[in-house]
């Protein structure tokens, strides 16, 4: 009975082998250990960053990638991309894949860059540092943030090179032939300069009492782009977003004082915020005072040099129509506010005595004397090195042009990786900290606007006036909430438009203008495709197409060879059949056949 139903079966697929075959592959799809669906991954990738300035250039200089992946440990690099952990990645073996002409590399960084380790932290600021410092000719860098789903594809890649450390060569050829390889592609086009980017300024202004004319100012400044090895990673919440968020602060409070008219100072003070990091806030001071903030946006910190305040500076200084710097007492820049005991005041000339900037220096000592005996100030003294291609601070844009400046950070060297690096996140700032600093700074400003000296323990800034501790913190959220490098700030950005909004909301008179690189000569010079979107395609290496063409040629000849020589198949399981169960098969395949 059993060899009857067997015999019918291979008799219908002999008859109709091509169609009834095709029965089978859906089964083998289904059964499978491979889901289709792992065939391909996309994910979002951050490109390094890629600027010239000032006739160099700096960071990759090209963007595409399509070929195959590879560990960092490989081989064979050529024309291939790489991809490791942030562990494995070190200046010498950059070099080394330069050397070898890699096609590209992909860094993995861990999800939470805050609880990485004290050492694996300065590993990739110095990383980031001498990526920037490297030439690397034309090979892509991206980041990419470390998944499960990219684990996986990492550790399959590791897996494809395994036949490379294998005992024999068969051991080797099977390895290769079992493993799985990613050929990890970025569709698009070559990254291209932006042109005609328009860095944006901001500006309005505070007017108090007094005849604005005859009145000297005072400059509070402070950026608000962030700056990192990959644009589209870079937040910067305490460089320079705690900056930012102490200047509004700092505009809202003394709004308070001069809606008042009991508390109207007699001054006048400008808020700057110079394109893409600069808000500079004016004060003037004689016996009559009027106040006005000017917000300006400058470029990304100092590794653009700073263009917006030297372009603000250059229109105002010698301007017939705005003399706002005509006559200034001295120039402030807030610079990283939110961590540490300390506060220095970088000067590139020391204030000489009895001075605007020595007395605000004077009341910084005083107030967190009476108020905060832990917090340390102290002034730094650093000169302009005019041979180094990028200034230390913002300030030194300004007494570049021999305006009194001066820098307060918690910061005491500007060479500090943690003012350029994408580890500065939101979870690293320290909200108690930027609150104190505000109140320091705004005091000390308080006492110095309205001539209050030797006040002992008298507080301005307490019960309505004091700093929100809640403003600041949504502040933060916000800032944070998405990347400030400065390619990815065009000028109708939203954060531009909440900044413009809420200057609007303090100060009078809030205006744009803007700066455009020289086209002939231009001084900066930013590339788009920051963000990118990459697809690993999972694919197997040519050696897994021979074995796998050598199994469906050995199994096709197999499946001729049982349909042609079925009878004798069946002959010899006739064999092992009862006579009389023989008799039965026989006389019924008669009877069908009549």
């Amino acid at each position: 009975m059993l060899q009857g139903e067997f015999g019918e079966i291979l008799e219908m697929f002999r008859n109709s082998f091509p169609l009834s075959f095709l029965f089978f592959i859906p089964i083998f799809i289904i059964i499978s250990p491979v889901s289709p669906v792992n065939a391909a991954h996309e994910f979002a990738i951050y490109r390094m960053q890629q600027f010239d300035l000032q006739g160099s250039q700096f960071g990759c200089k090209s963007s595409l990638i399509n070929m195959e992946a590879r560990p960092i440990d490989a081989k064979m690099l050529t024309r291939r991309c790489i991809v490791a952990k942030l562990a494995d990645v070190t200046i010498s073996k950059y070099r080394d894949l330069i050397t070898q002409n890699a096609g590209g590399l992909l860094i993995l960084l861990p999800q939470n860059l805050s609880a990485l380790k004290e050492e694996n932290k300065q590993h990739l600021q110095s990383l980031e540092r001498d990526l920037l410092l490297e030439e690397n000719g034309v090979m892509p860098v991206y980041f990419a943030w470390e998944t499960p789903e990219l684990t996986a594809i990492y550790d399959d890649i590791n897996s494809a090179t395994a036949g490379d450390q294998a005992a024999t060569a068969v051991e080797a050829l099977f390895n290769s032939a079992s493993a799985n390889g990613f050929q990890m592609v970025i569709s698009g086009s070559q990254a291209k300069a932006l042109s005609d980017f328009k860095i944006t300024n901001i500006q309005g202004h505070l007017s108090g009492f007094g005849i604005e004319e005859q009145l000297p100012t005072i400059v509070l400044v402070a950026h608000y782009d962030a700056f990192g090895i990959a644009p589209g990673l870079s937040t910067g919440a305490d460089s320079n977003g705690s900056g930012v968020i102490a200047l509004l602060e700092l505009a809202r409070l003394l709004s308070k004082l001069y809606t008042n008219s009991r508390t109207h100072a007699k001054r006048t003070c400008y808020d700057l915020f110079l394109e893409f990091y600069l808000y500079v806030f004016i004060f003037k001071k004689l016996p009559l005072w009027k106040i006005k903030f000017i917000m300006c946006i400058d470029t990304v910190h100092c590794k653009f040099n700073y263009q917006g305040a030297k372009k603000w500076i250059e229109d105002n200084l010698d301007s017939a129509e705005n003399n706002v710097l005509s006559d200034v007492a001295f120039v402030m820049c807030l610079d990283s506010l939110a961590s540490e005991d300390s506060l220095y005041f970088h000067v590139s000339k020391p204030p000489k005595e009895d001075t605007p900037a020595a007395t605000f220096f004077t009341h910084l000592e005083e107030v967190t004397k009476t108020f905060f005996p832990h917090v340390v100030v102290k002034m730094v003294h650093k000169k302009i090195n005019l041979a180094e291609d990028m200034l230390a601070w913002e300030h030194e844009r300004f007494s570049m042009k021999r305006l009194p400046a001066f820098t307060l950070s918690h910061f005491e060297a500007y060479k500090s990786l943690d003012r350029t690096s994408v580890i500065d996140t939101r979870d690293r700032v320290d909200e108690e900290k930027i609150v104190r600093n505000v109140n320091i700074i705004a005091e000390a400003l308080a006492r110095q606007i309205y001539n209050l000296t030797s006040q002992g323990s008298i507080r301005l800034f307490t019960e309505a006036l004091e700093v929100q501790k809640d403003l600041l913190s949504a502040w933060l959220d916000h800032v944070t909430s998405q990347s400030r490098a400065a390619q990815l700030l065009q000028k109708d950005s939203s954060l531009l438009v909440t900044l413009e909004e809420t200057m609007s909301r303090y100060l009078k008179d809030v205006k744009k203008t803007y700066l455009i690189a020289d086209k002939r000569d231009p001084e900066f010079v930013f590339y788009d495709g920051a963000v990118q979107k990459m697809n690993a395609f999972n694919v197997k290496p040519a050696v897994f197409d021979l074995f796998l063409a050598g199994a469906i040629v050995l199994y096709l000849g197999l499946v001729y060879l049982l349909v042609q020589n079925f009878h004798l198949i069946l002959g010899f399981l006739s064999k092992f059949v009862q006579p009389g169960t023989s008799s039965k098969m026989n006389g019924a395949a008669k009877v069908k056949a009549n």
